[in-house]
């Protein structure tokens, strides 16, 4: 469902495609933040732990990167207006719960 709002970051129209370097900076850049070392990985693969390698990581979320969040980005939930949006389906931990708790479970 497209939103009906405009949004500042799909302002910016980019015309073309990142780059695999620009992507595995971008990659290497969000798992530094997170404090994950991909250094730490093997760079030649391990049957027996079967731990990925660092090309194998790299490959999966560039892959990743390069196609779904722009579609996650892209979606708004229903509401009058941006500030309603943003209150109508706030992350719960445990919806089904909250659900329940509300009576809107199984409406």
């Amino acid at each position: 469902m497209k939103s009906p709002y405009p949004s500042p970051i799909m302002e910016a129209v980019v015309t073309e495609p990142p780059t695999q370097d620009q992507l595995d900076a971008y990659v290497r850049t969000r798992l530094a933040l997170a404090g994950f070392d991909l250094s730490l990985l093997p760079e030649q693969a391990d049957p027996a732990t079967g731990v990925p390698t660092r090309a194998q990581v790299l490959a999966s979320l560039r892959s990743f990167v390069a196609s779904t969040p722009g579609a996650i980005a892209g979606w708004t939930p229903a509401a009058d207006s941006p500030a309603s949006a943003q209150q109508a389906s706030p992350p719960l931990l445990y919806p089904s719960i909250t659900e329940a708790w509300t009576g809107k479970a199984g409406a």
